[in-house]
């Protein structure tokens, strides 16, 4: 089973938007996958995702609810087959605790999934207006789509 880990700043926006999808493709269409995601931070540890993403999420048939924040641990490297990264500040950060070079190959940028080199970022959709969380939400669910059928 491949284990993937979906990773942004704060894990209350687009990573557990990610999570959420994933699990909804991974339940309607019996895919032997884990899912997981975490922020780079600790400032919002055990809080639900933000309001804007869960409403947004749920207007595609997302449910965000049950989820939680966590920080990303360098366990998560052992963990996990494939880690994918929002933006180059978050791929900073997680490299930053790499302690081998399997760590590092494990880290992607997420659009890159759907955008092959490209190395293109999630814009993180907080200090935003509604549109740009259809407009994460659309860029996420396209990445994943590629992550959970490759």
């Amino acid at each position: 089973m491949q284990k993937v880990l979906m990773v942004c700043l704060g894990n209350i926006c687009r990573s557990p938007l990610a999570e959420g999808i994933m699990l909804k493709l991974i339940k309607e269409n019996n895919i032997n996958m884990r899912v997981d995601s975490a922020g780079t931070s600790n400032y919002h540890v055990d809080e639900a995702p933000d309001n804007r993403t869960i409403a947004n999420a749920a207007k595609h048939d997302v449910d965000l609810k049950p989820l939680r924040a966590r920080q990303f641990k360098v366990s998560d490297f052992e963990k996990f087959d494939k880690i994918y990264v929002m933006d180059n500040s978050n791929m900073a950060n997680v490299l930053a605790l790499a302690t081998n070079d399997a760590h590092k190959a494990k880290v992607d940028l997420l659009l890159n999934a759907s955008n092959p080199g490209m190395n293109l970022e999630v814009p993180d959709p907080y200090f935003g207006g509604e549109q740009g969380f259809e407009d994460v939400f659309q860029m996420v669910y396209k990445a994943c789509q590629h992550v959970a059928f490759a």
